[in-house]
């Protein structure tokens, strides 16, 4: 009965779900195949399931939905067991059509029951197929029953091979179906939108994002079981985009976007043969296609393809030269979103094929790079500020691969010809009269030519150095002038001056010169030469204006500017923090210990800057007086006491550098016996307090430091205090037992005395292995009220990520499951 189908289905399907070993499995065929002979009566196999889908009721829709719930469901456990007779493989063969039929039905909950199941079979499939050369493996994995009998290797590979055959059909035709509903990649930017225009993606969607990762690595693998299917039908499909017969802008869209997805999944000669062929056809759809729209799609589709194939465009110089040629035509096309995603291939071709851009090439006359700077302002006369610094980022990286020293400096100087000669006329001007300074059009050109400076600097690095240096001094002194404005304009407007657009403005200005010497310095190679050029000039125009400015017109650029100065230089900046220090410290500090909220920006620099200096520059650390010192425990208490994730971890990364480094000082007892307790103590606050499990690791690692160092001959001297304890403790092991005991049975007062005594000697006896000693805190804290009913994911952070790296691993073993676009390796393309 029609009124019933939709319940008996359901149910159905919660049986076939079921799994009882092999005592049921002849039930669960004679089921199957009952199942069959009735749904063809209702459901002919020729029916048009997109069609039947988009006309049909509520009722009959909801049919189709528990449809494929059915099959998925009874697949999943049962799909072997349908493998045993020629009977039973025609109705599995039947039902896997349905599936397939079904999954073309345009309802995405629908889509994704199918896929999941698709991707769950394909990758059974492919795993037996990888395995080949391992049967017993193989075989084991697929849960073929073969007896251990010496000489039958042959025999499971048989099966193997018998098994690929057998669904080779319907793979086929699964292939066909991931090439027409394949996911948009996050790389296009330019879509459909509800009324048929094409327009620039303005939010990404992550659903589609995720259902892009899923069918990408099923076709992945589908292309693994049978190469030569795989380009047939992609080639096939493309020819009929070029002869008119299948042209869409979605048949298009798709199709291109499973010909990149199994990018690096090919083997080399092949993927040459395939992308020739590929990329001719599609330049010559674009020529002889007409319509704006029509040529934006054709356009996004392009560079999506030649962006995932590097390892194509390295062998191929001449497609190579006419792929770029194409991306410079497209950034003069007006089009939303065709001249952000020409720079974006850009950008990515260039990383991964440098150096074929400075070689002279067969049948050039000069390196391309050349080629490009000749005509570089042409090149760049229609695009927006944005994505003219990503041009000079990539130019930079051709730049960069250049070897010759001379060539390079010359290269690099006609790359920056057009923002230098600017930044010249601006300077000259100012010279005569300051105030030319203050216009917001020139303020605006000032932030555009730095933000091109750091484009520049950030892919050339050290050979930056001739061009930041011909700039360096007058950037300072427009940082200086620039300063001076804001806090005029501050201390005369108050608080709300600093929310003006002009303010905002000469703030960005003063923000991109310290990033711009930050991106340098931090890219450049470890050359003294280069920080004593660099760093005390900054001294005054930089730090003294931090420490002269209202509070409000403090940029937290200057600490993590520093922060990487130290980083960088190490010891050589060791006497230049007392200076660092008196400049940042005192007021930064009342700026953010007010409240958790003020300065967020501000809060993570400083830390990361203290970090530096504890890491590097210890040695001026012990010199500051104990009043500085206890001002800098004090605030990294506070750090690691914060909500904020990423407060909390440097907080806490710090206090390990910290403690390490007083550990292996002369002041090693001194320090000790007056912050010990108290350290232990607020990490053990925060361990059981459950806002803060992220940072479980680094818990347990200053614990696991301050129980082995309490043990250790380096505490020479009493952690109590000798003049108000009156009891003598034998040793300092005992005095912390005993104040861990006090301390842990205050904070739990629901647990036993002998339940925390058990758990801190258990602490002191695992504390020489660092996974015994982090299991036996976990166990503790599981079993406590506060973590025992809540999600404790963050404690198993650490499991987690090796999981995830394994995983990574068996995907970098399959060729094509991540990218070559995405690899990052210094691709050889010499």
């Amino acid at each position: 009965m029609a009124a019933y189908r939709n319940l008996t289905l359901q149910c159905l399907t919660e049986v076939a779900a079921l799994t009882f070993g092999e005592y049921y499995d002849l039930q669960f065929v004679k089921m199957y195949i009952i199942f069959m002979v009735q749904l063809q009566s209702i459901l002919p196999p020729t029916t048009n399931f997109l069609e039947a889908y988009a006309k049909g009721s509520s009722e009959e829709q909801a049919f189709i939905q528990n449809l494929a719930l059915f099959f998925t469901s009874f697949y999943k456990p049962h799909i072997r067991v349908l493998e045993s007779s020629q009977e039973n493989i025609n109705a599995l063969l039947q039902g896997l059509e349905y599936l397939i039929n079904i999954s073309y039905v345009d309802d995405t909950e629908v889509f994704k029951v199918c896929l999941d199941y698709w991707n769950s079979l394909v990758l059974e499939l492919f795993e037996a197929h990888h395995n080949l050369d391992n049967p017993a493996a193989s075989a084991n994995m697929m849960g073929l029953q073969m007896p251990m009998i010496p000489g039958v290797g042959d025999g499971v590979g048989s099966q193997l091979m018998h098994r690929r055959q057998l669904y080779a059909g319907p793979m086929s035709k699964l292939r066909s179906l991931m090439i027409c509903r394949m996911a948009k990649p996050e790389e296009v930017l330019i879509v459909e939108d509800e009324n048929g225009n094409i327009v620039r993606e303005t939010m990404k969607d992550n659903d589609v994002l995720v259902q892009y990762k899923i069918m990408r690595e099923t076709l992945i693998y589908l292309a693994h079981l049978d190469h030569e299917d795989t380009e047939r039908q992609m080639l096939k499909k493309l020819s009929k985009q070029l002869n008119g017969d299948d042209w869409t802008w979605n048949n298009l869209n798709t199709l291109c976007w499973a010909i990149g997805s199994i990018s690096g999944s090919m083997v080399e000669e092949q993927e040459n043969r395939f992308l020739v062929m590929v990329i001719r056809d599609l330049l010559n759809l674009c020529e002889i296609t007409k319509g704006k729209d029509n040529k934006a799609v054709i356009a996004s589709n392009i560079m999506y393809v030649v962006g995932q194939y590097p390892r194509f465009l390295r062998a191929h110089w001449k497609f190579l030269k006419t792929v770029v040629n194409k991306l410079f035509e497209f950034m003069h096309e007006s089009h939303p979103g065709v001249q952000d995603m020409a720079c974006d291939t850009f950008l990515k071709i260039v990383q991964k094929c440098k150096r074929k851009f400075v070689t002279v090439q067969v049948g050039e006359n000069e390196p391309f790079v050349s080629e490009l700077l000749t005509t570089l302002p042409a090149t760049i006369a229609d695009l927006e500020p944005h994505q003219i610094h990503s041009f000079y980022e990539s130019v930079g990286n051709m730049i960069q691969a250049e070897p010759d020293p001379h060539r390079r400096d010359e290269y690099l100087r006609r790359l920056m010809e057009l923002p230098n000669q600017k930044w010249a006329e601006i300077i000259g001007q100012a010279r005569q009269s300051v105030d030319y300074l203050k216009d917001p059009d020139v303020i605006r050109a000032v932030l555009n030519i730095l933000q091109t400076n750091t484009s520049a600097a950030n892919s050339l690095g050290t050979y930056f150095l001739p061009q930041i240096s011909l700039i360096f001094l007058d950037m300072l002194n427009v940082y200086r002038m620039y300063s001076e404005l804001i806090s005029t304009s501050i201390a005369q407007g108050g608080r709300y001056a600093s929310r003006t657009s002009i303010v905002k403005l000469l703030r960005s200005v003063k923000r991109e010169t310290l990033k711009l010497i930050e991106t340098f310095l931090d890219k450049a190679e470890d050359q003294p030469h280069i920080g004593k050029q660099f760093v005390p000039p900054m001294m005054d125009p930089v730090l003294g204006d931090y420490a002269r400015n209202l509070p409000d017109a403090r940029e937290s650029e200057v600490l993590s500017l520093f922060a990487t100065i130290i980083n960088k230089y190490k010891r050589a900046m060791i006497e230049d923090v007392s200076r660092i220090f008196e400049a940042v410290f005192q007021c930064t500090l009342e700026m953010i210990t007010k409240n958790f909220e003020d300065y967020p920006e501000h809060r993570l620099k400083f830390f990361s800057l203290l970090q530096a200096i504890a890491t590097h520059c210890f040695p001026a650390l012990i010199h500051l007086s104990s009043e500085q010192l206890k001002l800098v425990m004090d605030s990294i208490i506070w750090a690691f006491r914060h909500t904020e994730r990423n407060i909390a971890e440097t907080g806490l990364n710090l206090l390990l550098a910290m403690l390490k480094n007083f550990q292996a000082s002369e002041f090693c007892n001194q320090f000790y016996r007056t912050y010990f307790s108290t350290i232990e103590q607020e990490i053990f606050a925060v361990l059981t307090d459950t806002f803060h499990k992220p940072g479980f690791k680094l818990h347990v690692l200053v614990l696991q430091h301050l129980f082995c160092l309490v043990e250790s001959v380096v505490m020479s001297e009493p952690l109590w205090d000798v003049a108000t304890v009156p009891y003598p403790y034998p040793n300092n092991g005992m005095f912390i037992r005993e104040y861990t005991i006090k301390l842990l049975s205050t904070s739990f007062p629901n647990m036993t005395a002998t339940e925390v005594t058990q758990f801190v000697n258990g602490l002191f006896e695992s504390r020489e292995d660092l996974v015994s000693f982090k299991n036996h805190i976990r166990d503790f804290l599981v079993q406590s009220k506060e973590f025992s009913a809540q999600d404790n994911k963050d404690l198993y952070a650490e499991e987690a990520a090796a999981q995830r790296e394994r995983e990574r691993q068996r995907m970098l073993s399959i060729p094509g499951l991540i990218a070559p676009s995405e690899i990052q390796d210094e691709m050889v393309d010499s």
